[in-house]
């Protein structure tokens, strides 16, 4: 048997440092097969970066995508959340699932030092999850954070936001995120009686990775923490359809 090659040995050596750092990945459920079925590992991977955006409906969507942000980091550990603004409306994440005692707020003052702060996190390594809230997410900066993640396992969450809806066209850019949704305010639930049923959400899933895009409406997080089919796509006329756009990965 001939002795292996420079290259052979050095591919070898490769394998075992990687073998040697990499981490097991954690996914998240969403709990619903619907939703659970149409990502690549069965629920929203940790250690990797996600970018959560409102649809076009200003402050209304915006808080949309804040809770669902909310209901996915509810179900980790600790939780840092930055911000660039003081108008974060702690009771209603605490309703959505994640309880004051869990969660550490940071108040930056720009996207820069808020991106900074991100990064920081996700690289400590003894959070459950970090979110932050920004307006652009340069390609360079996407990729330290995802990398952050990645060396921690700790799930990151690029929550946008725009001052200015001229700035949302950044959404559209290319990131190094794992996955990439719009979250969309439905018309609640209906009652049988005067009220407001629960809330519903259209959920976009515009990017990820080895898999595909896809479109789901579902009824807004309870105060558990969990998002539920509505019961009449359930037993009626089906779920949101889905699969329109081909993710990239």
């Amino acid at each position: 048997m001939r002795p292996p090659s420079a290259l052979e040995s050095l591919r070898a050596r490769v394998r075992q440092i990687e073998g040697r750092y990499q981490r097991a990945t954690t996914v998240l459920p969403f709990g619903l097969a619907a939703v659970d079925s149409r990502l690549p590992a069965g629920g929203l991977p940790c250690g990797a970066l996600h970018e959560i955006a409102g649809g076009g409906n200003g402050a209304l969507d915006a808080a949309a995508a804040a809770l669902f942000a909310d209901w996915r980091v509810a179900q980790s550990g600790k939780v840092l959340w930055c911000v660039t603004r003081p108008d974060l409306f702690a009771p209603a994440l605490s309703q959505a699932g994640l309880k004051s005692d869990r969660v550490i707020y940071l108040e930056g003052g720009d996207d820069k030092t808020v991106l900074a702060c991100f990064e920081e996190g996700l690289r400590h390594g003894g959070l459950g999850a970090v979110v932050a809230e920004i307006a652009r997410l340069p390609m360079t900066a996407s990729r330290r954070l995802q990398l952050a993640a990645e060396g921690s396992g700790t799930l990151g969450i690029a929550l946008r936001r725009w001052r200015r809806q001229t700035e949302a066209s950044d959404f559209g850019q290319p990131t190094a995120a794992t996955s990439r949704w719009r979250v969309s305010a439905l018309p609640s639930t209906p009652l049988p009686v005067p009220g407001v049923g629960r809330p519903r959400w259209l959920i976009e899933l515009i990017r990820c990775r080895a898999g595909e895009s896809a479109d789901f409406e579902l009824e807004a997080c309870d105060d558990t923490g969990h998002l539920r089919l509505p019961a009449d796509l359930v037993h009626g006329r089906g779920q949101a359809e889905d699969g329109r756009r081909s993710a990239s990965a």
